[in-house]
């Protein structure tokens, strides 16, 4: 596999750093996640600005219809800079729209920044698993009213749009009788109860109360949402092994300028043998799960839904690995630094723990990967 970036991909990569360097430093982004929001909107405007709205957008709509590559490189600057706009949130929502296709209305708002979306698709007691769904749908005249609690949304209350998934049918843990619905987050009936994460992002229970809403709605058929449901479940895991990267390059980063900063013996400590072998092993992990995070770029959006599931669980678990360790290394050399608010390190730290706790730790995808039919035979 190529892991070099094309001429305009690494341009790309440059306007992000660039953009998240000057108007998107560590104190900025300390501001936004203490302020009552959460989220800044001169932010979100500047990143619609830059495009990241319209990754995944089609061109009919409006969007640049990029390909795996182009989100991993735009998630991977997000990741160095602790992003904490609904950016992952929104571009895993668009994947729920590209795929069951009839809601180009709402994509061209996605593509020009004027939607925020949040994915409420997970509930209490699910654990990993996105076809535990007990919140209900009944079609009711012209439409479908819709009753249940979501858990953990991420940026739910911060979103303009909800894409929902309800059983229309069949047993609470069926992949058969899943629908899928967009639902307007000021709609009658929606209630939304929005908390800080540890990592400082934002996420919301999301209540939905006999909500109706229109036909229209319905995103592709009844029942018949599993398979687009983990599609963009993969394409969001493999978003998030993106962001992973840049995530751990940052804390690379800021371990190695410790080391050079802090005397001992009258020399900077990053002279000292034993601390230059641990920092290779951090760049030796963060190497391999670069690949891993390439490898689930690539397939996230396979043809081959077994294809996709092995690389993306694959490389969720791969980089989960990676993220503990290198977190766990970045905080044990900053010393007493490691645990302080103050330094970019923690909150790093936090944010590489919410990821591998997100949309499957890593336990979790290395079962997912043994349990799929082509795994003894490959």
């Amino acid at each position: 596999m190529q892991f070099e970036l094309t001429e305009e991909q690494q341009q790309f990569a440059d306007a992000l750093r660039k953009w998240a360097e000057r108007g998107y430093g560590f104190e900025h982004r300390q501001q936004v996640v203490r302020s009552r929001p959460g989220v800044d909107a001169q932010d979100w405007a500047a990143l619609a600005e830059l495009g990241l709205t319209a990754l995944g957008v089609p061109a009919d709509q409006g969007g640049l219809e990029a390909g795996g590559i182009e989100h991993l490189v735009a998630m991977q600057q997000m990741g160095r800079a602790l992003l904490a706009e609904p950016l992952f949130a929104t571009l895993w929502g668009t994947a729920f729209l590209r795929l069951a296709g009839g809601q180009e209305p709402l994509l061209e708002r996605v593509a020009a920044g004027e939607a925020r979306l949040a994915c409420a698709v997970s509930e209490a007691g699910g654990r990993h698993e996105p076809q535990q769904v007990e919140c209900r749908a009944v079609a009711c005249d012209g439409g479908w009213q819709l009753a249940g609690t979501k858990s953990v949304v991420l940026h739910g209350a911060q979103a303009d749009v909800l894409v929902v998934s309800a059983r229309s049918s069949d047993a609470a843990d069926a992949r058969e009788g899943i629908s899928l619905f967009v639902v307007q987050g000021d709609a009658v009936g929606v209630s939304r109860r929005d908390c800080a994460t540890f990592d400082g992002l934002r996420a919301a229970r999301v209540t939905l109360e006999d909500v109706v809403v229109p036909a229209s709605a319905l995103l592709g058929r009844a029942g018949q949402g599993w398979e687009i449901l983990d599609a963009a479940g993969d394409f969001a895991a493999a978003l998030l092994c993106a962001e992973a990267i840049g995530v751990m390059e940052a804390m690379s980063e800021d371990t190695l300028e410790q080391l050079r900063n802090r005397q001992q013996f009258g020399q900077p400590i990053a002279r000292f043998q034993a601390l230059q072998h641990r920092m290779a092993e951090m760049f030796m992990q963060l190497e391999q799960a670069r690949s891993m995070a390439w490898l689930a770029a690539v397939k996230c959006t396979a043809t081959d839904a077994g294809e996709r599931r092995r690389c993306v669980s694959a490389a969720k678990a791969r980089v989960g690995e990676a993220l503990r360790f290198v977190g766990q290394q970045a905080v044990q050399l900053h010393g007493g630094l490691g645990v302080s608010d103050e330094v970019r390190v923690t909150h790093l730290f936090r944010r590489a723990t919410a990821i591998e706790l997100t949309l499957g730790d890593t336990d979790h995808h290395v079962a997912r990967f043994a349990a799929e039919p082509a795994f003894a035979g490959a």
